[in-house]
């Protein structure tokens, strides 16, 4: 058990270096464009590639899922999947140019037409990618992965500031979307090279695996991306910018805080999947040290929200402040059951995977639309929060119905972090109010500097207190202490050479 759940953790923390910069290459980039542009900006471009995402998913075959399985995948797997992924990119950059037209006349955007054709060839260039790199994922390697990650995004990052700061224009967007894929493809074919060759072979036993997975990753696209099609006719682009910024900030912090962890989790799993015992352990080691670093990530950001937008982004982005604070609470908890994703999957109970995601798209919908013809924008930011509850508690049913893992016992599991959690937010909160929040930059920046120390004071001493106050019982603190002492361990090693 220790060695897969080991490799799980060395693996996030090799990760983890590379999320960091990717994190921090986000956030910057996110506050840059929002000085140069227009919540409209934003808003026009969140309706194409909202259309180019879901056209993506109702065609996406999940073929890296099923290498990931397999037991032993050989070049010509690999061919078959770069083969079936160029040949579906080539139709739908076709069919998204060839209505790009028409969507732009829909929503009354002239402009649209312009950068769907744009976003055509950056669906050209998804299927070209070097499929092989999913290997790295299932043998859990990653120093190519860090690599892959920091090159594309760092490439990506340069050419949309660059864009955005010379000429202002929505154009940053696409153009940058477009040079991370192509920094995607080259670095990808350097660090792992592969010469593919177009075959059709062993295509009916990779659908054989992915045909559900297919099926969910519909199903959760339109799940969650069906209400910026919804803002962008009835409230237009500005309001929908100011939805599209809110809560791309407000996923960050739990997204970037977990992606480390979430990367090797699949393939871990997937390593014990037909012994329970340690599947089960496997899992609540792997869910623990989750929540542990995704509560205070999302729940920090939403009690922070109102001085860092004000001083990062300028009072334009005011509106937003309210979807931050409300989505990037609920994103956290619902990493409380976000691991039966990847547990399903390795499980192989990919259908039930798709019939969870059909039922909250029945529910989520219908919830949408009422909050948003009710209270317009807040109205759907509401709705998001309760059907995000919904799915939490929809999740860990399924998780106690694949593991057996009754539903009090996986909160208990994650007892000292939600108790921790709501220490740090209730003294940032109380904080933030004895203190005010000041106009001038200066002091807002001080300000704000004061409520994350406060905020992580109080997180991480109330972790420590509570595990004492446990007896120490097993949980994401002993995996701190146990990476720290290996860490110590080999820097004390290299200090003192053998001969002495």
């Amino acid at each position: 058990m220790s060695s897969v759940t080991d490799r799980l953790i060395q693996g996030s923390i090799w990760l983890s270096l590379s999320r960091a910069i990717v994190n921090g290459l986000s956030a910057l980039s996110t506050f840059v464009l929002a000085w140069y542009l227009v919540p409209a900006d934003f808003g026009l471009v969140a309706i194409a590639t909202t259309i180019q995402v879901i056209l993506s998913s109702v065609t996406e075959l999940s073929l890296n899922q099923a290498l990931i399985r397999h037991e032993s995948p050989s070049e010509v797997h690999f061919s078959a999947v770069w083969t079936l992924s160029v040949t579906r990119s080539a139709v739908l950059a076709l069919l998204f140019a060839a209505s790009a037209y028409p969507i732009a006349e829909f929503y009354n955007e002239p402009r649209l037409t312009s950068v769907m054709l744009a976003l055509s060839f950056s669906l050209l260039l998804s299927g070209l990618a070097n499929p092989r790199r999913v290997m790295l994922q299932r043998d859990l390697i990653f120093w190519q992965e860090f690599v892959l990650n920091v090159s594309q995004k760092l490439v990506g990052f340069v050419v949309t500031v660059a864009i955005a700061a010379i000429y202002q224009s929505y154009w940053a967007l696409v153009v940058g979307t477009l040079a991370y894929q192509v920094t995607n493809i080259i670095v990808s074919y350097t660090v792992l090279p592969f010469w593919p060759r177009i075959t059709f072979r062993h295509a009916r036993e990779l659908f054989s695996f992915s045909l559900w997975l297919t099926a969910g990753q519909i199903v959760n696209t339109l799940n969650w991306r069906v209400e910026y099609l919804l803002i962008g006719k009835m409230l237009g682009a500005t309001q929908l910018g100011h939805y599209t910024v809110g809560n791309t900030l407000a996923t960050l912090p739990t997204r970037e805080a977990t992606a480390p962890l979430n990367q090797t989790i699949y393939p871990g799993f997937s390593k014990v999947r037909n012994d329970p015992v340690r599947l089960v352990a496997a899992y609540q080691r792997a869910q623990a040290l989750l929540a542990a670093v995704a509560l205070p990530a999302g729940i920090g950001m939403a009690v922070v929200a109102d001085p860092m937008m004000r001083l990062a982004l300028g009072e334009k982005w005011v509106p937003a402040i309210f979807i931050v604070q409300a989505l990037a609470s609920v994103f956290a908890l619902q990493t409380l059951g976000s691991l039966v994703q990847p547990l399903g999957m390795a499980k192989g109970h990919t259908k039930m995977l798709f019939i969870r995601d059909t039922q909250m798209l029945v529910v989520r919908v219908p919830i949408i639309i009422a909050g948003l013809m009710m209270a317009g924008l807040p109205g759907v930011v509401y709705a998001r929060v309760l059907t995000g509850l919904i799915s939490t508690v929809v999740n860990m049913l399924l998780v106690k119905r694949l593991i057996n893992l009754p539903f009090f016992q996986q909160l208990a599991a994650n007892f000292r972090a939600l108790a921790s959690v709501a220490v740090m937010a209730a003294g940032v909160w109380g904080l933030s109010h004895v203190l005010n929040t000041p106009t001038d930059k200066l002091a807002l920046a001080l300000h704000l500097a004061i409520l994350v120390v406060t905020g992580g004071i109080l997180y991480v001493g109330s972790s420590f207190v509570l595990w004492l106050a446990m007896k120490k019982p097993n949980g994401p603190e002993t995996e701190v202490q146990r990476i720290v002492v290996k860490f110590l361990s080999k820097a004390k090693r290299i200090a003192v050479p053998k001969s002495a």
